[in-house]
């Protein structure tokens, strides 16, 4: 009768351990080890990017300042990509994406993310003295995307007849529109002129944003803890003008507070 009184016992113990609550400790989990590993593409500038083979740009400068109000010790970079941020959350292989990652619906039913805590819009790049304009100039065209990102769905979604091609990162696809080996890109404004300025390419933006896009930070399903305490800091953030500080530094002046003011 005890043996049997004692396997009850443990079996609602265990039962008790399951993966909601194993995720809402992720907060206190990441504050013992004193790390918290945070992926980001490392090629997608002036968000994430390596600089002397060390990460830099905004969102890694947004990863240290949140780790020091999280009370963690260190931010370990781990780098990935769009198509594994959601696979590499869900797997473990890092506790949070703080790389540009748009919330969408179909996201949100894979991973939690925090509050907004920057804002971008699609771009048009184009060759010097091409003739496109905007969007209806695409069609049947040749369009350079970055795998796995909400650019790639646009373009697919709304570009009829299009040739797209896909790759590892923006850098690589502005490069073939400049060689003329692709008609336009879709890029990011921001990352598209910074990009373009760096590399010495040949390459504009045409016509007017495309599409508004919402980023937050992404982590596994169930951290509830963890978004309380990301979302507070986020608004401590964005109240005391760090974050707006942040992005004029990285942004060419912008203020990432002012434009996620309604979001």
């Amino acid at each position: 009768m005890i043996r049997s009184s004692l396997s009850i016992v443990l079996i609602a113990a265990v039962a008790g351990c399951g993966s909601g609550q194993a995720q809402s400790d992720l907060l206190q989990r990441v504050k013992a080890a004193g790390v918290i590993r945070v992926a980001q593409t490392q090629a997608n500038p002036p968000w994430n990017f390596l600089e002397n083979g060390k990460p830099a740009g905004y969102d890694v400068d947004v990863a240290n300042e949140l780790a020091k109000r999280l009370g963690i010790a260190k931010v370990e970079f781990v780098p990935s990509n769009f198509q594994s941020f959601i696979a590499g959350v869900q797997a473990g292989r890092f506790d949070a994406v703080i790389s540009g990652q748009t919330i969408t619906d179909e996201r949100k039913k894979q991973v939690d993310f925090s509050r907004p805590y920057e804002v971008n819009g699609i771009s048009i790049f184009v060759a010097a003295g091409s003739n496109i304009g905007g969007l209806t100039d695409l069609k049947g065209k040749k369009v350079a995307v970055t795998a796995g990102t909400t650019q790639a769905a646009f373009a697919k979604k709304s570009i009829p007849g299009a040739d797209i091609k896909t790759y590892d990162n923006a850098t690589l696809g502005l490069t073939e529109v400049s060689r003329s080996r692709a008609d336009a890109a879709l890029v990011s404004r921001f990352q598209g002129a910074f990009l373009a300025q760096k590399n010495g390419l040949t390459v504009k933006p045409a016509g007017p944003l495309l599409e508004s896009e919402v980023n937050g930070i992404s982590f596994a399903k169930g951290s509830t803890t963890f978004k309380q305490a990301v979302d507070k800091a986020l608004g401590d953030m964005i109240s005391d003008g760090t974050l707006s500080a942040i992005s004029k530094k990285w942004l060419g002046g912008l203020d990432m507070a002012e434009q996620l003011k309604g979001v």
